[in-house]
């Protein structure tokens, strides 16, 4: 028995270090790493027991070919030389009849590490097929930072020891950053005040001193007037804010409207809570706001994301420890060059672009363009976990639409291929990581075979690349030699490491990288960017969201049990989760005649969807919550949440708006 360091590959902020016990065939036990910088062993319970996962009966560990209808989850086995010509037959006609602009590779978070992650890139701009834009996240939240604060680093979680009181803006800390979870319990009993502005507060309102209850998609509105209380009662720091700041004074001169009586008719946060609130924010030397993304999944989301921002220099707390914003960019690395993972100098046209929200059109032919007629899909699962999941499934089942899927297990995505090529676990391949949340970086070596005869999306892509006749001798190394060169060829965040660092980094390990000097503005003035003349909407103002067809908000939870749609193989977490849920008010639903339990059904326009209902007092009035991602298997009528999203985007940053969606609600 020996034991290795690996690294969680899964969509979390943490890049958590593990350590494997293994017998060199098999992965026998996972923890967290004692020595990991960042998680300093805190692990989540999904990752705990990661091997029961990576030796899952139900695993897919070889080529799989549809035998019948799509949807049906029908294969039988084939040999990877069937699978290989079968895929890149289809390819090249395509290419013949229709063009490079007929090909469509779609990925996400299903594994976060660099390598696996972004390899197929080089591949498929060899072949000169669609570009994805990957914003299925948060990239309104990262726009709406950076249109104030450019490149500036927020606070890494590890300095949220300095604050001396925290608002917890939108982030379901316990299921989406584990890690700091201690940090908040730690500050309460010292006597830190931890205050909770959510639409949904279930999981975190026992770990927060007060909970304030926002309608979705006006967070903006509410820092609007919190912001006119810090200037109207002389609260704010003008010295800083006039010397570090482009447009406060024009701002100013704005908030006369927004005050926290017009802010309770949108938000339906009392005005006597606005105002305490802003005095209790200005009257703490240290304040942090932790920024969640859920609220930036809107049509106005990079506009709130820019206010909640703007609403964090007021007090001039970036200027001491622990004061200011602590969940966007953090400011790390780079560490190494992804060029030469994704290759872009290999295409020479210019790519048709795909957003990754709007998969449902482009494979329908709803978006002007030319049919899609091949489909790559690996590290995802959309039909689970993109909009419009009538509209996705009805593309999947276009005969016409060539479909490939890399996967471990049967998806609901899965089920519609034509051709699964069985993939690789963390463990089975080598890689290198960058946390989102933490200024960190790890890399993991493989420790284990993979089973059967699964191979990593590196391997298969290099398959591809040479059954497509593509020669460029990138196609023809292994992942450990990409690797090595990535290491060799360090970008600015890795050139001052210490000779002990490189040691572990050549070995399997993470990482720590200075943290960011919070008051170097990177933006193109070198100042805040109150006002932005390069955006459509220069001043800051409240802007609404979409339309409110329906009574009520719809917005989607995350599952401490599960990740997006990770882990559903899971019997133990799948039964710890639950059914499929949908929480409201305790005032909606006695107006509709539901009690806690009861069966529920959720529609609008775009279909309808049973849920088991949760009655709490724990959401804003208005707003229901569906928590999580499920099966279609485990749906009634075999609908998931995502039936009732719009393909529509953000303001700024192209990003899902996945929560700015409206329902009514019966019991069935």
């Amino acid at each position: 028995m020996k034991i290795y360091k690996t690294i969680c590959p899964y969509d979390c902020p943490t890049s958590c270090g593990l350590l494997a016990e293994s017998d060199g065939e098999r992965i026998l036990k996972v923890k967290g790493d004692p020595a990991d910088p960042v998680s300093r062993g805190l692990i989540c319970r999904k990752m705990q027991r990661y091997e029961k996962s990576i030796h899952s009966p139900d695993r897919i560990v070889t080529p799989l070919k549809r035998t019948g209808d799509k949807g049906s989850g029908q294969f039988s086995p084939i040999s990877w030389d069937e699978a290989i010509s079968t895929i890149t037959e289809r390819w090249k006609l395509a290419l013949e009849e229709s063009g490079p602009d007929s090909i469509l590779p779609f990925y996400y978070s299903g594994v976060m590490s660099l390598i696996h992650r972004n390899c197929g890139d080089a591949l498929f701009n060899k072949m000169g097929a669609c570009a994805l834009i990957k914003t299925l996240c948060s990239s309104a939240k990262s726009a709406g930072y950076a249109a104030v604060a450019g490149k500036t680093g927020c606070l890494d979680p590890r300095e949220l020891a300095d604050s001396d009181y925290y608002i917890v803006w939108g982030s379901n800390m316990k299921a989406t950053r584990l890690q700091s979870m201690p940090d908040i319990v730690k500050a309460r009993k010292l006597g830190k005040r931890v205050v909770l502005i959510e639409s949904y507060a279930k999981e975190m309102e026992s770990y927060c001193d007060q909970v304030v209850l926002v309608t979705p998609g006006t967070d903006g509105a509410l820092a609007l007037a919190m912001i006119h209380v810090l200037v109207d009662e002389g609260l704010a720091d003008l010295d800083f804010l006039q010397r570090e700041a482009e447009g406060f004074e024009e701002f100013k001169e704005t908030l006369g409207v927004y005050t926290p009586v017009w802010a309770e008719d949108i938000t339906g946060v009392p005005a006597k809570v606005i105002v305490d609130l802003a005095r209790e924010y200005a009257a703490a030397s240290a304040p942090v706001i932790i920024l969640g993304s859920g609220n930036s999944r809107h049509g106005n989301g990079g506009m709130t994301v820019r206010l909640i921002t703007i609403l964090s220099f007021f007090t001039g707390a970036w200027s001491r420890a622990g004061g200011g914003m602590c969940g966007c960019n953090t400011g790390s690395g780079p560490y190494v060059d992804s060029d030469r993972i994704a290759r872009p100098d290999l295409r020479t046209n210019t790519a048709r672009k795909v957003n990754i929200n709007m998969l449902g059109a482009a494979l329908n032919g709803e978006d002007g363009k030319s049919p899609i007629r091949c489909l790559h899909v690996y590290g995802s699962n959309p039909v689970g976990s993109v909009a419009d999941q009538q509209g996705i499934q009805k593309g999947l089942l276009n005969p016409e639409i060539f479909t490939v899927v890399h996967e471990r297990f049967m998806t609901d995505t899965a089920r519609y291929a034509d051709i699964i090529l069985p993939a690789t676990f963390s463990v089975e391949q080598s890689d290198c990581h960058s946390a989102y949340g933490y200024c960190s970086f790890g890399t993991a070596y493989k420790i284990i075979p993979a089973p059967g005869e699964c191979k990593s999306n590196w391997d298969i892509f290099c398959l591809l690349a040479k059954a497509m006749g593509y020669n460029e001798d990138h196609f023809n190394r292994t992942e450990e030699d990409l690797l090595g060169e990535l290491l060799a060829h360090p970008l600015s965040g890795l050139q001052n490491i210490s000779d002990d660092e490189w040691k572990i980094l050549k070995n399997g390990g993470v990482i720590s990288t200075p943290f960011a000097d919070h008051t170097d503005w990177k933006t193109q003035s070198g100042k805040i960017q109150i006002i932005n003349n390069k955006l459509e909407s220069p001043m800051p103002e409240y802007q609404e969201n979409y339309g409110k067809s329906h009574p009520l908000r719809l917005i989607a939870a995350p599952s401490s049990e599960t990740l997006n749609s990770i882990f559903l193989e899971r019997d133990e977490l799948i039964d710890r989760r639950g059914p499929m849920t949908l929480s409201m008010h305790t005032d909606d639903a006695a107006a509709r005649g539901i009690v806690d339990k009861d069966s529920v059904l959720a529609f609008n326009d775009m279909g309808e969807v049973v849920f088991t209902a949760i009655v709490t007092p724990l959401i804003a009035k208005g707003t229901v919550a569906a928590t999580g991602i499920f099966k279609t298997k485990q749906s009634a009528n075999g609908n998931l949440v995502n039936t009732l999203h719009h393909e529509r985007l953000s303001d700024i940053g192209e990003a899902t708006t996945l929560n700015d969606n409206t329902v009514d609600v019966r019991k069935v």
